[in-house]
């Protein structure tokens, strides 16, 4: 089948910057000879109810087998950030070579190796191993009814469908359940059967899946509701502006046709007496560009990676999902430099290459932070989730090698192309008074409540998500993560667009920050929902698993906020630059 496309980008990236790097060998060609040599990795194991928390799976006493040398190893970037932990099992497999039940290690059970597999049993350990890219799970062991005396299994039967000279399935039957008394020594023992299956090799696969789940009726229905609920919104929207801009503009015109004393006696109000301030720059226009420029980038990646996981099962490989978001994020730079550098020119702002930097290492920046947070407490674990140092490095050069020069190039597009302030307005050179206004009109009331109708479009594919990631289901449904995204696009452009309006209609020119945070606000009800999740649909413990949990959610929280931000501003500055392109102003 040859090499994933996302694996080969990631690995000519890693060549372009020069990063020594360990890379994928004959066994990703998935095809074998009979008697040719099948390797069975060993994984990790961790407690169940702590998906994220894993260790090497011979971080416990269990024994080696007697192989002790293999033909060829492979890791990817992506594998590395997910702690894969790939270590030979040292049994002796062949293709199509069947193996008796036969002893392969005994394990010498001192007091210090028999509380490390009760310490296991007692927080329901499980181990995986892979076969061909094929993974399989098994139990440490099991205690009595009493919780008084402790088992370990230490027979694997393992059991190989093949068709043709592919590996199509693999099964695991624990037996030889054995009492863990100290001082005693425990035979390990394994087998393996062959068996012919019909299965294909393209949907060998499809037994990890679960469409009982991901294809639920309230699935579909939640999706059916969003886009009701988007119909209504636009319909709505398209309404009341309509008719309310039809009525301003009537209004402008035939104050146009007035004479100067019937104007100044006239009730002025409304978003026309603002078009001088209108288009003021923001505040702070270096982070709010930074911002834009970000989630604008954010967006691409999203839209992309989804694509690219529509058209691959980026979930037959392991790392391929994080790999493919890493090459593409690196890819998308330009796009991040060229809205925030035009964003920050058209603003007046100076100090261009400033913004630059602070846009293109917000992102990596915030999620670097969080990850070397997490590794220390990984480290202090001993988790096979710490992330090693070489990794790192290459990150970092990703980082400033890729994505920084990248980020330059946009960024000077942008400045030229579409940098020239060319609004329909000019801007007064004496900021108008803004007004008292009713409390709910005010910024901050908006900003808050902005937020809860794009949350409500996309909370139960939350669910989804949330469960895939943290729990032991695998996302593959990416047809329905479209339908979400351009959903929660058009609900987050209506929603702040509506809120602009009623703004500006009270004569308070600083729509920027509050179109982008009206937005971004969904986030906090994001991670509000992860609080709920964790408490209520999870059995997480732990200080590891939950650092690790709230912190990864705060981070996907931001970047989902960022992005909305950004969408919701790019929507309102496009409506807001049509409404008073629309009128006549002196």
């Amino acid at each position: 089948m040859g090499l994933p496309k996302c694996k080969l980008f990631v690995m000519i990236l890693l060549f372009a910057v020069e990063i020594p790097f360990p890379v994928q060998a004959d066994e990703h060609e998935h095809t074998y000879t009979d008697k040719e040599e099948v390797v069975l990795w060993m994984n990790t194991v961790g407690p169940y109810h702590n998906r994220q928390e894993t260790y090497k799976y011979f971080s416990l006493p269990f024994c080696v087998g007697t192989k002790k040398t293999i033909s060829h190893y492979h890791e990817t970037l992506g594998e590395a950030l997910q702690g894969v932990e790939l270590e030979f099992s040292g049994l002796d497999i062949k293709f199509k070579d069947e193996v008796m039940q036969t002893t392969y290690c005994e394990i010498e059970l001192d007091k210090a190796r028999r509380d490390a597999f009760v310490y296991a049993i007692k927080n329901h350990y499980w181990y995986q191993m892979y076969i061909d890219d094929l993974p399989i799970w098994g139990i440490v062991g099991e205690a009595d009814e009493n919780g008084e005396d402790y088992f370990l299994w230490t027979y694997k039967k393992l059991e190989i469908g093949y068709n043709g000279n592919r590996i199509v399935d693999v099964n695991l039957t624990s037996e030889g359940k054995v009492k863990l008394v100290p001082n005693t020594r425990i035979a390990m023992s394994y087998s393996v059967k062959w068996k012919k299956s019909d299965v294909k090799f393209e949907d060998r696969f499809d037994k990890y899946l679960d469409p009982s789940f991901f294809q639920h009726r309230i699935h579909w229905f939640s999706i059916f509701n969003s886009f009701m609920m988007v119909i209504f919104l636009v319909g709505l929207v398209s309404m009341i502006l309509m008719r309310t801009l039809r009525k301003d503009y009537a209004r402008y015109s035939k104050e146009e046709e007035m004479d100067d004393m019937d104007r100044d006696l006239g009730d002025e109000y409304g978003w026309k007496q603002v078009h001088g301030d209108v288009f003021r720059p923001s505040s702070h226009p270096m982070i709010f560009s930074s911002f834009i420029g970000s989630g604008c980038q954010i967006f691409s990646v999203s839209l992309i990676v989804i694509i690219v996981a529509m058209i691959e099962d980026l979930y037959t490989e392991r790392g391929s999902m994080l790999s493919t978001a890493i090459f593409v994020y690196a890819a998308t730079s330009p796009v991040n430099g060229y809205f925030g550098g035009s964003l920050y020119a058209k603003q007046g702002g100076r100090r261009w290459i400033k913004q630059m930097f602070i846009g293109a290492f917000l992102i990596p920046a915030m999620v670097c932070g969080t990850a070397f947070f997490i590794n220390f407490i990984a480290i202090y674990y001993h988790a096979s989730r710490a992330i090693p140092f070489g990794t790192m490095v290459a990150v970092c050069c990703i980082c400033f090698f890729v994505i920084l020069p990248l980020n330059l190039v946009g960024t000077i597009l942008g400045r030229n192309l579409s940098g020239q302030p060319n609004f329909p307005c000019r801007v007064n050179a004496v900021p108008r008074p803004i007004p008292e206004k009713k409390w709910f009109m005010e910024p901050a009331v908006i900003v808050c409540l902005g937020g809860i109708l794009p949350f409500g479009s996309i909370f139960i594919e939350m669910y989804f998500i949330f469960t895939s990631f943290w729990a032991y289901k695998i996302y593959y449904v990416y047809g329905f993560m479209m339908l979400v995204l351009v959903i929660l696009c058009i609900v987050t452009v209506c929603v702040t667009i509506v809120c602009t309006y009623f703004l500006l209609n009270a004569e308070d020119y600083r729509w920027q920050w509050t179109s982008f945070l009206s937005a971004a606000s969904t986030a906090v009800y994001v991670y509000m929902y992860s609080f709920y999740y964790y408490f209520f649909k999870t059995k997480m413990y732990g200080l590891f698993q939950t650092s690790f949990y709230f912190g990864y959610m705060a981070v996907f929280s931001t970047a989902l906020g960022i992005m909305c931000g950004a969408v919701g501003y790019m929507g309102t500055s496009a409506f807001v630059r049509k409404i008073y392109t629309n009128v006549k102003i002196d």
